[in-house]
């Protein structure tokens, strides 16, 4: 679908939302997954700068997750320019995006529509390390909130003498380092702050806003936890909109272009790339940011080639891929 037809249906939902709206798309296709991230704010400011201040911004949200400090910049920047600030959720919107949902007026989600919890994991440089054969050896993410299990396992198995516990943590501190741990702890502080402030732009309701994030950080168990819109309601209560027919509709033509565009939901495979060739140049786009005013797209060029590997005891080589990045960055179109 070509640049014009994607914001004539992006007119058309500012049309049914009385809204000016702002696209923002990080792809979860296997191998290609992007996050929420720092280099986005050049390019929302050029968006917001060109729509000039407005009563009401939409933003229409995929993704899966990423930097918690970059969803709650990204909401406070949003805010610097409308008065009223929400989130429309076509399919997921998890951790961070969903972050970024709690500073919102309204959450607009379709049927389809997925928050999560935002119990943040911490990849740290003195973390955990696991090795794969064939693989150079990769740092564990550290999930918060599967170290505040590890302590409630403790004292749940009765290990509750302070003695015990010294002799839980002593356990835990010789698989990661102290000072990840430190920093497990301040990432959990921190989520909770950030939460509290973004709800606070909206919400008054001190005791409200405690129990939210305190199922958000804590009462899902799983930070894969899938939380749909009657949920979401109900945890959030009035602020999730169900939109009404119309919306809908103009939501899900909006989301299935994007879903062309990026083929989210086709998986990443290289023959297809290659046409049949040994070797081609591919060109991936991983993300968008779009609005009335511009499109950016997120864009990787990758060199692919088809090898033959010779395996021991094998009579015959073995087709292999080879991938090699050649260049990537956020590109107008």
């Amino acid at each position: 679908m070509s640049k014009a037809e994607r914001q004539s249906l992006i007119a058309a939902l500012e049309k049914e939302r009385d809204s000016k709206i702002i696209v923002y798309i990080t792809g979860d296709r296997p191998g290609l997954e992007t996050k929420i991230a720092n280099d986005i704010f050049p390019i929302f400011n050029k968006h917001l700068r060109a729509m000039g201040e407005q009563k009401r911004i939409d933003l229409f949200l995929y993704s899966t997750g990423g930097l918690t400090n970059a969803g709650y910049a990204l909401v406070n920047l949003l805010r610097e320019y409308c008065k009223e600030f929400n989130v429309i959720v076509p399919f997921r919107a998890l951790s961070s995006a969903t972050l970024i949902s709690l500073g919102a007026n309204e959450i607009v989600m379709t049927k389809m529509g997925q928050l999560s919890p935002i119990d943040p994991s911490l990849e740290h440089p003195l973390g955990p390390t696991v090795s794969l054969p064939g693989q150079p050896p990769r740092i564990m993410q550290i999930s918060v909130e599967d170290v505040n299990a590890f302590f409630s396992l403790a004292k749940s198995s009765e290990l509750k003498s302070e003695d015990s516990m010294k002799q839980v943590f002593q356990i835990l501190a010789s698989t990661v380092n102290p000072l990840a741990l430190g920093a497990v702890q301040r990432s959990r502080e921190q989520i909770v702050f950030l939460a509290d402030e973004l709800m606070k732009c909206h919400d008054g309701d001190k005791e409200h806003i405690k129990k939210v994030i305190e199922i958000l950080t804590k009462g899902r168990f799983s930070h894969d936890y899938i939380i749909g819109p009657t949920e979401a309601r109900q945890i959030l209560g009035p602020k999730v909109i169900n939109p009404n027919p119309n919306t809908t509709k103009a939501i899900y033509d909006l989301f299935d272009a994007y879903n062309k565009m990026l083929l989210l939901d086709t998986p990443y495979t290289l023959e297809p790339l290659l046409g049949g060739k040994d070797k081609t140049e591919a060109s991936l786009d991983r993300a968008v940011i779009e609005s009335m005013n511009f499109t950016h797209i997120f864009r990787t060029v990758r060199e692919v080639r088809r090898i033959q590997v010779a395996q021991p005891g094998v009579p015959a080589p073995v087709i292999a891929y080879q991938e090699r990045p050649l260049k990537e960055s956020w590109i107008a179109e």
